[in-house]
């Protein structure tokens, strides 16, 4: 495999068993839909599929197609909702293969990982038909600033920086007048944007580990080259943590998108 097919890659049966936290916002998103029943639906960043099982029983005449990047959370997905109607597809959220096709795209926890949001939605809205609407919510704003600036002091360390130093983070943490901003440009109307806290508190110094090997920093730990190196890095960041108020807290802060196309 290619390193820019290892990028996109997830340790995907992990992901699945410690997503709790973004399944629980991405519920909320998914009680703002309005539906009828019979839509056509993508799941922009479907992941394992948790959250696309949902929206499939409140589609019970309509259809939804799961897309994501990785094929690795492809296969967990089709594991995961391999009883019920849904077609999955691998593809790049900047280069949809879908002209006027649904009637609306929700999307949770993915659209941070894309660092270009002005292509984006340019991509989503070209996806959607007339009237449709979109419905989102990602990382936003001072999304992680706490554990993100552990990481930047850590990165510039003696040990790491050969390695981190000149690493650009994976993300895109975008505002909420910034993301209205281009949300118009790409051409929907209706646009809502807003940042709220999410904070997470993790059980133990275990699951801080876990949850930050896996579902934050994977990217960052594949640019050091050894498992002791890698394990040593998280040892110190979870160490920092313990100190915290609670202690293993993350402070996420999501943000929610929406808007419609005439």
């Amino acid at each position: 495999m290619s390193h820019q097919g290892q990028s996109r890659e997830w340790n995907s049966s992990a992901y699945h068993r410690l997503s709790q936290p973004q399944v629980s916002w991405g519920k909320k998103v998914l009680s703002r839909l309005k539906l009828r029943g019979d839509e056509r639906v993508l799941d922009a960043g479907c992941g394992t599929g948790r959250l696309t099982a949902e929206l499939i029983a409140a589609l019970p005449r309509g259809r939804v197609v799961g897309l994501d990047l990785s094929r690795n959370m492809l296969v967990e997905a089709r594991n995961h909702l391999r009883s019920k109607p849904v077609s999955l597809v691998a593809a790049d959220l900047l280069h949809l293969p879908f002209e006027s096709a649904f009637d609306g795209i929700v999307s949770t926890a993915a659209f941070h990982w894309v660092l270009d949001h002005r292509r984006l939605f340019v991509s989503l809205r070209r996806a959607l038909l007339p009237g449709g609407w979109l419905q989102a919510q990602c990382g936003g704003g001072p999304n992680l600033a706490r554990l993100r600036n552990r990481v930047g002091q850590l990165a510039h360390t003696s040990l790491y920086a050969p390695y981190l130093a000149r690493f650009k983070e994976p993300w895109f943490f975008a505002g909420n007048e910034q993301s209205a901003e281009m949300l118009r440009d790409a051409g929907f109307v209706n646009v809502e944007t807003s940042v709220e806290a999410a904070p997470t508190v993790l059980d133990d110094a275990h699951e801080y580990e876990e949850f930050v090997r896996n579902i934050i920093l994977r990217a960052h730990l594949r640019q050091i080259p050894s498992e002791a190196l890698r394990t040593k890095f998280l040892a110190e960041l979870t160490e920092r943590a313990t100190a915290d108020d609670p202690p293993y807290s993350l402070d996420y802060w999501r943000l929610n998108l929406s808007g419609a196309v005439t």
